[in-house]
Formats: structure tokens, C-alpha cells, sequence
């Protein structure tokens, strides 16, 4: 490997935009905790931790169990 590389001329990678999309989403605060420190345990950024849990709901067809108080 050489001790140091040029990237003056590199260009941006035109497909990353399309790869993930930035939205605000509220959470409740115990929900970012858990996540939170699931990263420091595993060393993944906890963005991310979401992303994986919530696109595995999505691949599995997962529905949320809601219990309404009555």
C-alpha cells in the first residue's frame, strides 16, 4: 500500500443518494436508550441498529401487535 493517496480527483459517488433517504421521525426516548446501548455492545452506530431491525420487519412481513386500553 502506498503512505499516501490522491483523491483530488475522485468523484462522488452518483448513486448514494439513492440508497438511503433522511426523514425526521419522532421516537420515545426509552426506544433511542435501548438502541442506544444495543451500539455499544455490538459497535454499531445506532442509526443504523434501527435500520436493520426496521427493514427486518419489513422483509419478514412483521405486523405490530397493538393492545388498546380499554
Amino acid at each position: 500500500m502506498r503512505k499516501g493517496y490522491d483523491f483530488s480527483k475522485s468523484k462522488k459517488n452518483p448513486y448514494s443518494k439513492l440508497l438511503k433517504k433522511q426523514i425526521t421521525i419522532r421516537l420515545e426516548k426509552e426506544v433511542i436508550e435501548y438502541f442506544k446501548n444495543l451500539s455499544k455492545e455490538t459497535g454499531i452506530p445506532y442509526q443504523n441498529l434501527i435500520n436493520l431491525y426496521l427493514r427486518d420487519c419489513a422483509v419478514t412481513n412483521k405486523k405490530p401487535t397493538i393492545k388498546w386500553a380499554a
